[in-house]
């Protein structure tokens, strides 16, 4: 299945033309309900990241920094973030990796084959602080935070790996202790 060219089906970059491009992008994928719903829109407080796809929305946030780039910047960005809702529209409620297989699969599909999981744009980032450390009682693996984890939270690979990706207390996430 071929997706058309954004380049000379959707010269302008306004958020009609983009929206227009991905539902037609999503019909052409099968996809009926992600292409009836789908909007884009430029964000003007996104600072850091370059885009951002919002499931069950179907909405995708691009960031207006992108515009001062070449134009193949804005379409990449475009069809990852469209990947991602490709992606989560094709599995349902069925959890998924945001980067996983069926990402790299919706990437292929919309012809960005190997794309990387993050940018390496200049976008300036604010450096925090992460003052909260917890570990896994069961693989030891340290956990750093910029705000206190305030609801019972486990370790994602220790629950995956050892009871099927579900909540389990004894992968529970224990906070570390500082000394001052």
């Amino acid at each position: 299945m071929k997706i058309r060219s954004a380049y000379t089906a959707y010269p302008t970059l306004d958020d009609q033309s983009l929206t227009a491009w991905c539902a037609e992008s999503a019909k052409s994928l099968g996809l009926i309900e992600l292409s009836c719903k789908i909007k884009v829109y430029w964000n003007p407080r996104m600072r850091t990241t370059a885009g951002r796809a919002w499931w069950p929305d179907r909405k995708i946030e691009l960031n207006p920094k992108l515009k001062e780039y070449n134009p193949d910047e804005v379409w990449r960005t475009l069809k990852h973030e469209l990947a991602h809702l490709v992606a989560y529209e094709r599995n349902g409620r069925r959890r998924i990796d945001p980067h996983g297989i069926e990402w790299q699969t919706a990437c292929e599909d919309l012809g960005i084959p190997g794309e990387r999981p993050y940018h390496n744009l200049p976008f300036k980032r604010r450096k925090l602080k992460r003052k909260h450390a917890y570990v896994c009682s069961n693989c030891a693996t340290e956990i750093k935070r910029v705000r206190p984890i305030k609801r019972p939270v486990a370790c994602y690979d220790c629950c995956r790996k050892f009871n099927n990706g579900a909540y389990h207390d004894r992968f529970r996430l224990v906070q570390e202790k500082r000394s001052n």
